[in-house]
This record gives structure tokens, sequence and C-alpha cells, in this order.
């Protein structure tokens, strides 16, 4: 599972007694989740009027900056291709997986110092995290830029030999050049037909120069015959042989332009593998800033909530629980028993997600008697 909910309660005579309580409720029994501790610090709480907007604030901040979190992520994913299992060994924050990294959450004094207000740290990751994502915006574009024009050209080197192009495939000396009067064609024919063709193409018009056709290639449906003629002749021949499901190819042998279209390619080639290794590197630090950030702010959610909920002096629990996916409605039950006291209003909306009471988020948030916020480090959707 990689689902966890962040909840929190007021001490007793100690945390540690609300820690023991909810421990022996969910875990020495009946192994309904397994729990850790969830360290934060002793933040600045400002007036009650701050807190009440900066929970409104929060609240989106904590939306907008998971968003980014899962761009960076499912972006990680597109840019490794063909080693999407790997995408999770570069999924990591501060060097250790997600779930590591939650379990033993630190607040990061250095990034977010603990003597600015709350709504300085907020705003401080709010900038952080709007950076991150218009990078991500501009990497985005150049690297899909790159990567759509060389997939274009490839593309252009695939597929039928009706569409397909045929550079790679033609040499010079399968054309007449240079010639005043004689211009060699390039005809696709079905493997079907191929009888047809060699028994009807020097009559398909007239000055069609005889035994002038060879296969010069052939993919699993067609052929590719050339076949010179007199170039007053090309639109007779070019009608007549459509009339016989022959499909006569445009196609002017030029070697400056075909090279150019090699030259194109290897180039775009050379650029993808030069930008993938320091745009895979971005990602992953930024994935790691943006992941730290999102932890730090539903921190922040749960000692605002705490205070505006269980009054002042600060005094609360922050416990994240893992929960047992088989156990999940039992543990919210037992969860409810042991904290509906703090909240007798709570007991009618237990799992209304969508009730609308003013002064509580409840259309985006479930509202239980304790404070709640779920992570869930399942942040991609492999398609």
């Amino acid at each position: 599972m990689t689902e966890f909910w962040l909840i929190s309660a007021p001490g007793e005579k100690t945390c540690q007694q609300t820690w023991d309580k909810m421990m022996l409720a969910t875990t020495r029994t009946n192994n309904l989740s397994t729990n850790h501790k969830f360290n934060i610090p002793d933040l600045k709480v400002g007036t009650l009027d701050v807190l009440v907007g900066l929970s409104d604030e929060l609240a989106k901040l904590d939306s907008f900056v998971e968003s980014v979190v899962k761009k960076v992520a499912q972006y990680m994913a597109d840019v490794l291709e063909d080693s999407r299992d790997k995408v999770q060994e570069n999924l990591l924050a501060n060097g250790v997986d997600l779930v590591t990294y939650i379990t033993r959450f630190q607040w990061d004094m250095a990034k977010y110092p603990i003597k600015q207000s709350l709504k300085n740290i907020s705003e401080i990751v709010s900038k952080q995290v709007t950076q991150i994502d218009n990078d991500l915006k501009a990497r985005a574009s150049a690297y899909n830029n790159l990567k759509g024009n060389l997939q274009n050209l490839e593309r252009k080197n695939a597929g039928s030999l009706l569409t397909r192009s045929l550079a790679d495939i033609v040499k010079k000396e399968d054309f007449v050049l240079d010639s005043e009067y004689l211009i060699t064609m390039l005809v696709v024919v079905p493997k079907t037909n191929y009888a047809d063709w060699q028994k009807t193409y020097e009559t398909l018009s007239e000055m069609v120069v005889p035994r002038s056709t060879n296969l010069l290639f052939e993919d699993h449906e067609s052929g590719l015959f050339s076949v010179t003629l007199f170039r007053k002749a090309i639109d007779d021949f070019r009608l007549k042989a459509r009339e016989n499901k022959f499909m006569v190819r445009d196609f002017q042998y030029n070697e400056e332009e075909m090279k150019a279209d090699k030259e194109e390619m290897t180039r775009l080639s050379t650029d993808k593998k030069k930008q993938f290794g320091p745009l895979v590197r971005w990602l992953k630090v930024n994935f790691s800033e943006a992941f730290i950030a999102w932890i730090h702010i539903k921190a922040l959610r749960v000692f605002v909530e705490s205070v505006l909920r269980y009054g002042l002096p600060v005094n609360f629990q922050a416990m994240l629980l893992q929960p047992n996916k088989k156990n999940m409605k039992k543990l919210r039950e037992v969860l409810y028993d042991l904290y509906k006291h703090l909240d007798s209003s709570a007991a009618s909306i237990i799992d209304q997600s969508a009730m609308d009471i003013p002064g509580l988020n409840l259309s985006q948030q479930e509202y239980y008697p304790y404070v709640y916020y779920k992570i869930d480090c399942n942040l991609l959707d492999f398609k």
C-alpha cells in the first residue's frame, strides 16, 4: 500500500499517551495499520484570522504542489520510454524511496526556516514549486519538439512503399539522369500483380523503353519497380498505371536533398541523446524538491488544522498511518471510536464527503473528528 493517512489528535496528559492509545487501538491486537510518529517542529502560530485564511490557501497549494509532483513523475516515465521499470528507482526524495522519506520525515530547517511565519513558509514553497512547474513546461516543450521531429522523420522511413521515403532504398545507378528526353519512374506494384506488371508495363502508354523495369525493393505487401520512358509520355503512363492498380510515386532523384535528410536525422538523433542525460538528472532533482515541498505542505496543514480545532497552547500528536488494505474500513471505525468525543457534529457526517458546512472545507476533503490528510505515493498513471 502506498497510501498513508496523516492524522493528529490532541495531547492527553502528554503527547506520548495519545500515541500509545492510538497504537493500542490500531496495531497491538488487530494489525490495522503500520504507524509512525510524524515530527512537526514548533512553528509560529500567528493570529487566528491568519490561520483561518491560511487553511484555505494551504488546501489550494497542496493540490497545486501534488499536481506538479505528478507531472514531473509522469514526464520522467515518458522520457525513460522503454525502461519504465527504472522510473520508480529514479523517483526518490532526498536520495531515499518515498515511503522511507515520509515515514522518517524531518522538517528541513534550511529550506523552510521555522523562525519565519507560516504564511512566509507557504510562500517559499509556492514560489519554489511554481518555478519547477514553469521550468518543466519549457524543458518538456523543447524535448518533445525534438522527439516529435525525429519521430516524423523515422515514420517517413518506415511504413508502406506508397508513402515512405525512398531515399535509403534507391541508388544513383537505378536512374537515367541528366537526359533531355528520358526519365526513370518508380512504381509500387502489389505482390499479387507482379506477373501483370511484367506483361503490360511496356504497353501501358507509348514511348516506354522495352525491358527497362527492375525490382529495386519489396516489403511484405508490394514491390518497388523502376521503369524508363520518354518524358512526354509521363502523364499518360501515370493514368494507365493507376487504372491497372500500379501506383507511380512522385520521386526525383536528388542527391543533395537525400543527403540533407540523412544529416537531419543524424543531427536530431544526436541532439536527443545529448539532451536525455541532463533532462533525466533535472527531473530527478526537481521531483525530489517538489515531493519534499509537498510533504512539508502536509505538515503545515496538520499544524494549522490542529491549532484551529484543538486550540492553544499547541498540544497535539501528529501520526502517520499506513493502512492495511484489507482493513481500511475497520481502521476508520476504530479511529472514529477513539476520537468521536473530539467533535459531536462529526457523528452524523462521518462518511459524507460532500456535506457543505460553512467554515469547513468539506467538499474537497472527507471530514472526521480528528485532523486527517491522505498522502498517496502512487504518482504514476501508466497507460
